[in-house]
Order: structure tokens, then sequence, then C-alpha cells
């Protein structure tokens, strides 16, 4: 990890690529403020996008700069008053990239769309050929008059040439909260963030973590979709409350009920359901839905674990229960039955009694 206050002599004067992840973008500030004046290539990870007070020159030219790529997976709320002004330092940038996510200030602030990429981004650059981006941007808002639809959106990508632009705009009434999901495909980033059921579909080979999160539930049908549009997923975390409206069991003998197929996840290694309804527990457990890979860690309330488990004793959860190896409980346990360890065999090795600081009970 780059941190400028104790990297100040760092400097170079032939360098002209550089790969780097930085904490803050102040770092990313100081490496640009003269310390490798022949810098063409630049390609940083930002942890955190905020205001920060310095002394460095933020303001002098970046004229050699062709080849420039910036990722942050948290939230910023600097994206007009940081971001923008140091892409208008690169006047003649050739190929730009840029993964975000925005937070504004204001209620009724507009999301980033075409428009807003033209005219803060776009058009400041003239030599620009390639421009990657995805960027997803959140904001309140209180008139319900006119919010922005999926089309609406892709309409103000009308003049971007050579480029497969995809939109995904979601709103929720609880939260007054709306976000816009917009990127340039081909997608080669890691990771698919605030996936809702207005998912638009695709395959996604690069990504290896999503998240899912929704105020409507989440059906069967939608993870199939999941599974087949991210084949070589690790990580999954899921956000949803509101029980299924449509459930279902390979194993139910009435005939007249729909047949699902049951999805796998053959490179899962990390499944966190925090908050969440018990139905999304029995979703990825139950063995006639889900068949998950062995060997994964698992991130749950131990009070909805041994609910959907009917205490540890569930015939159709026990083989997906014995693949775990981990597991993390958001929620505090003092005691946990003896039959325990033999509902999830191959934390057998660990020591259950001071990794959970908890106590065997015979019930």
């Amino acid at each position: 990890m780059f941190n400028w206050q104790f990297s100040q002599s760092c400097s170079s004067s032939i360098l002209k690529e550089l790969h780097i992840t930085v904490k803050y973008f102040h770092d990313c500030l100081y490496i640009l403020d003269g310390c490798f004046n022949q810098l063409e290539k630049f390609f940083v990870n930002i942890d955190f996008i905020y205001n920060q007070s310095s002394t460095i020159n933020d303001q002098e030219k970046l004229s050699n700069m062709k080849y420039f790529s910036l990722t942050c997976e948290d939230a910023t709320l600097k994206y007009y008053e940081l971001i923008v002004p140091l892409l208008h330092r690169m006047s003649n940038l050739e190929s730009l990239a840029l993964y975000l996510m925005v937070s504004n200030h204001f209620m009724d602030e507009r999301f980033i769309d075409g428009n807003d990429l033209k005219e803060n981004i776009i058009n400041h650059l003239p030599r620009l050929k390639k421009f990657a981006f995805n960027i997803h941007s959140r904001t309140f808002f209180l008139n319900e008059i006119y919010l922005p639809s999926n089309a609406d959106i892709r309409n103000t990508f009308t003049n971007f040439k050579d480029n497969q632009i995809v939109c995904s705009v979601d709103y929720s009434q609880r939260e007054k909260v709306g976000q816009c999901h917009i990127y340039s495909l081909p997608y080669t980033i890691l990771f698919y963030n605030n996936i809702t059921n207005n998912f638009p579909g695709g395959l996604f080979k690069s990504v290896r973590q999503i998240s899912l999160c929704d105020e409507d539930p989440f059906e069967h049908e939608f993870f199939i979709q999941i599974a087949e549009a991210f084949p070589y997923l690790k990580k999954l975390r899921l956000t949803n409350t509101q029980s299924q409206q449509h459930k279902h069991s390979q194993s139910s003998k009435d005939a007249k009920k729909k047949e699902y197929p049951i999805i796998k996840y053959s490179h899962l290694t990390e499944l966190d359901l925090f908050l969440v309804h018990n139905d999304y527990i029995e979703q990825f457990l139950d063995l006639t839905k889900t068949n998950l890979s062995k060997n994964f860690k698992l991130s749950v309330e131990y009070k909805s674990l041994r609910l959907v488990t009917d205490n540890f004793t569930r015939e159709t959860t026990r083989m997906n229960c014995s693949k775990i190896n981990n597991i993390q409980f958001y929620d505090r346990i003092s005691t946990i039955p003896e039959h325990f360890q033999m509902y999830f065999p191959r934390m057998k090795y660990r020591s259950l009694l001071s990794y959970f600081d908890i106590n065997y009970s015979s019930r």
C-alpha cells in the first residue's frame, strides 16, 4: 500500500507506466505532482476518495498522460469535486477507464448518465479514443413526477460511438433513493455490486464477487439467472428481508408444482447471508434447490441457521452444510448442541470452543 507521507522522496524521470493501489485519493494526487513527470500510463486502485487538506499541486496539466484507469469500490461523494477536475488536467488522454460508485449530496440530483459523461469528461478530452466505464450513481429523490427510466438513461448514450452500453435503474420507495448503473462492454472487472431484480443479464466471466440487494423478494428463477451470468463466482453477499413468494421443493409430491433446476455454484468460496429472510438461507442450503461447492465460508446468524436446519437435523440441508469449513455468526451465542459438529464435519478439526467462545449442550 502506497503512503505518500513516507514516500515523498519517491520519484522517477524515466518511468512511463505505473500500476498501483493506494489508500486515499490524496496519494494519487501526490504521485501525479511531478514525481513521475514522464508517466504516460497510470492504473490506480483507490480505497477511499474524499477531500484531504494538502499542499499538493492539483492544477498543473498532465500533458504526457495518455492512458488512465481509476478504480474505487467504496462510494464517493466527491466525483465532481475531485475526479472530474483531475481528468480535465489530462488533455492528451487517449484511453480512459473509470470504475466508480458515486453518491450525490442533494435531493433530486441527477444520475451520472451519457449526458453527464459527455458534458463533464468527453468534451474536455479531445484526443480520447477509448472510454471504458462502470459507474454506480445513487441519489435521493422527493419528486416522483419524473423519475428517469432505463430507456431514458439509455437514450443519453445515443451518440456514443463504438460502445455497447448497458443501463439499469432502480428506485427504493421506502428509502427515497434511486440508483443507476451504467457500464460499457466488454465487462472486465472482478466485481458486480448492488444487483437487484432488474438485473439486465449477460455473461460475466471476469466477475468473482457480487452483492445482491432489493426491497422485493428474490425468487428461485432469479438465482438461476445469477448462476448462469457469473459462472466463476467466488464471493456472494445477499441482503433481502422479504419472504419469497413462490417457494418450491423438488421433493414435493404435488405434481402440479413447477419443477426448477437445482442451481450449482461450482466455485463459490464465501457466502454472506447477514440481513436476510430465512427463506434465502434455505434457498442456498437446501440441496433440492442449490448445490454448493466444497470448503466454503458461511456468514449468517446462528438463530436463523438453527431454525432453517431444524436444530441441525434437517436432511435436505445436511449435504450443503457438510461442505462448510468456516462459519461466521453475526449474533452472540452461548451454547450449541453436541451434534453440531456432526452436521458440519469439515469443521471438526477446528476448535469450535475457542473459535466461537461457546459451550456445548445436549439440547
